[in-house]
């Protein structure tokens, strides 16, 4: 395995200057490293193991730094709650829970150890692998897709209150989407001025309107026609989300966490895409192909049970 040469442990354990420190399990991981579990793994060459990993990141005493991968799960997750609390920790791993020592930080860190040298990458001396490096978020792609995601899963509400779900047509003709029956619909008219939002600005830009899975203008006639005039990003979206009930997908694709009242949040990625849902609520869509865009999909006639399906077979913090 990479990173595990024992003069590399050596070196960022000796004198290790925690900074921060993160989850890497099937139900909870760093999402701009991956799409899932396996592929976040894969981004730091770890193997996928059941149990997962913590992330400790810090700086040795000459200002190098280091992520420490742990096997003690629960250590580094009581941390973590403790630190999200307010509280201090005084995060120590014991050495026997050390898998691997690795140069760099695979996620920004906006802080620095007082007192040693500024961050920086440790030399090839004290490493036998390139230094890990967090994405390039600079400009859209998988990464920031995913941090856009993670966004509104934290910031729900915010997000919620900027639509009126009087942008989404009112109960009409089914419109089928090519995967098991209807799934949104139809509009009486012309929804091309119906707003999606931005990532930065949160500012509505033309999108089309979006009910389960949105169409432009006309109802459906029994054929599915309304699939060529809708929005085909989110229809594909959808379909594939859909597909993973009956096919399960790579562990952590799916991930269902806490939520006010009875509801779960949900998130959901693949190739190319990110979907948040709330289980009693709408949903959201982000594609790697519209830059900066939230797609808002309403609770039409079938998402509250596609939600309800992608929940039960979600992975959920332990």
């Amino acid at each position: 395995m990479a990173g595990t040469d024992e003069d590399a442990v050596a070196a960022a354990d000796d004198a290790l200057y925690v900074l921060t420190a993160v989850l890497l399990t099937p139900a909870k991981f760093p999402s701009v490293l991956g799409d899932d579990y396996p592929e976040a793994c894969a981004a730091l060459g770890l193997p996928p193991l059941a149990d997962g990993y913590g992330l400790v990141l810090g700086q040795d005493g000459d200002g190098a730094r280091w992520t420490v991968v742990v096997d003690d799960v629960s250590l580094v997750a009581v941390a973590v709650a403790s630190w999200d609390c307010g509280m201090e920790y005084d995060l120590s791993p014991d050495e026997r829970t050390v898998v691997a020592a690795l140069p760099g930080w695979p996620l920004a860190v906006a802080v620095a150890a007082p007192g040693v040298p500024a961050p920086h990458d440790p030399g090839p001396e004290s490493a036998d692998q390139p230094a890990l490096c967090p994405p390039d978020t600079t400009v859209w792609g998988p990464a920031q897709r995913r941090l856009g995601a993670d966004e509104i899963a934290m910031q729900w509400a915010q997000w919620r209150e900027q639509i009126d779900d009087a942008e989404f047509p009112a109960a009409g003709g089914g419109v089928t989407g090519g995967g098991d029956g209807p799934v949104g619909d139809a509009p009486s008219g012309d929804s091309s001025d119906a707003p999606s939002r931005d990532m930065e600005a949160g500012a509505s830009t033309s999108a089309g309107t979006r009910d389960d899975a949105p169409v432009s203008t006309g109802t459906a006639d029994g054929e599915d026609d309304a699939a060529a005039s809708g929005h085909g990003g989110v229809r594909r979206v959808l379909a594939e989300a859909r597909s993973y009930v009956d096919t399960p997908p790579p562990l952590g694709r799916v991930r269902s966490s806490f939520a006010p009242g009875d509801a779960r949040t949900l998130r959901a990625d693949g190739p190319g895409w990110s979907l948040v849902a709330r289980t009693d609520d709408i949903a959201f869509i982000l594609l790697d192909e519209e830059p900066g865009e939230v797609l808002p999909v309403g609770r039409g006639p079938s998402l509250p049970g596609l939600l309800e399906a992608l929940d039960k077979m979600a992975v959920r913090p332990s």
